[in-house]
């Protein structure tokens, strides 16, 4: 069973992400701050990481750098966010995220 890890600073989107995943068959780790969320992937070891780039203490892509940076981190991380536009993938992808979901469509 794939374990997926959600980072993200909304308790509703956290839910919801989970719920969806875990009727999916997925097993799934939640943070809602991005120091939570690399000591919660240092420990399980995700297949995969749902990286929000808005959270209180370090933004999404500094996260991701640290993750990326750590040997032990193999996981992919997909930028799941709020911004959705063709620049802000671009920023997403160039800033090391494995991949892009917008929350919203515009």
């Amino acid at each position: 069973m794939p374990h997926v890890l959600i980072i993200d600073d909304s308790q509703t989107n956290l839910r919801l992400t989970a719920t969806i995943l875990s009727r999916a068959g997925h097993t799934a780790f939640q943070a809602g701050k991005a120091i939570d969320g690399i000591e919660i992937a240092r420990e399980k070891q995700p297949d995969l990481i749902l990286m929000d780039l808005g959270l209180p203490d370090i933004d999404g892509i500094t996260a991701t750098h640290i993750l990326k940076a750590d040997p032990e981190s193999a996981a992919p991380i997909i930028a799941l966010t709020g911004f959705g536009s063709e620049k802000d993938k671009e920023h997403v992808l160039a800033g090391g995220c494995d991949g892009f979901l917008a929350k919203t469509s515009r």
